[in-house]
């Protein structure tokens, strides 16, 4: 996967791709969707917490840009027009279970301390290393969603996949000003409440993502055998995160982002049958008028 809204994706090749497309090349068509329908799933599966919703909410995004693709004037570049419909349909469409789960981080707080901490030998700390992983994968996520959309999408895409501030400020269309303000106001809510709760930021918290993960499995709310981090999903965001920001956090919000940034990403979703139609649909000039 790469990141389309990295400072070394070629904007050319987009361009070509979509005077192509428009001029009815399916081929085309197909090697633009495939350019940014894995980063799109990829930021829709961090702002869902859930992969089918993931799926689905792609699909509606590609069939978007695919039906809109003769209102492109050019005027901003091709990504930046994509990822305003991505910003766009992210925060009109409908609510998603995970949303409306936690109202607050005090909420998500309370359910997580439920959740029992019994003591761990040091041979089952090792023993279950990839469990221990999913645990944090799945607690991180949790915290995203007691986030408004605004602010999960600006995280995410401004701190997580760490794009370019002024690509970030066009795509959501404010000032760069502004885009920086909100970025910052939403990660010191966020890291604030990890410093509070999280035992990975903080060693005098309680919460240890190995003795939860224990006490998850036991009570049947985590299933061995479907870990977020099978081997096939070995891949993480700090892969594909622009190395350097023009703007960065400081040292010490880089360690909050780095957990982050070591969440599981996926390329295999099978998110196209519905835009393989359209590509293949004979009349598919129909669909660009």
């Amino acid at each position: 996967m790469k990141n389309p809204l990295s400072n070394d994706h070629p904007e050319d090749i987009d361009a070509v791709l979509v005077e192509k497309s428009l001029l009815g090349e399916k081929e085309a068509l197909n090697k633009l969707i495939v350019r940014h329908q894995p980063f799109i799933y990829n930021v829709a599966w961090k702002y869902t917490n859930n992969q089918e919703e993931a799926k689905d909410l792609t699909q509606e995004v590609l069939i978007k840009v695919i039906t809109k693709l003769s209102s492109f004037e050019g005027k901003s570049s091709f990504k930046t027009w994509v990822y305003r419909i991505v910003v766009n349909q992210f925060l009109q469409t409908k609510r998603r279970p995970m949303e409306d789960r936690w109202e607050s981080f005090d909420a998500f707080a309370g359910e997580l301390n439920s959740i029992p901490s019994p003591e761990l030998l040091p041979e089952e700390e090792i023993e279950q290393e990839l469990r221990t992983r999913t645990a944090r994968t799945r607690c991180m996520s949790g915290m995203l969603m007691c986030l408004t959309r605004e602010q999960r999408l600006i995280y995410l895409l401004g701190d997580v996949f760490n794009i370019d501030h002024n690509i970030g400020a066009e795509i959501f269309e404010i000032s760069k000003e502004n885009y920086r303000v909100k970025l910052s106001r939403t990660r010191k809510e966020f890291h604030s409440f990890m410093n509070q709760q999280c035992g990975l930021v903080n060693k005098v918290n309680p919460c240890r993502c190995s003795k939860k993960a224990k006490a998850m499995e036991a009570a049947g709310k985590m299933k061995t055998d479907e870990k977020l981090f099978d081997p096939k999903y070995t891949s993480t965001i700090a892969t594909y995160a622009e190395k350097v920001a023009d703007e960065v956090a400081d040292v010490f919000d880089k360690k909050y982002i780095e957990f982050f940034q070591d969440h599981p990403t996926k390329e295999d979703f099978d998110a196209d049958i519905v835009v393989n139609e359209i590509i293949k649909a004979s009349n598919l000039h129909r669909y660009f008028g």
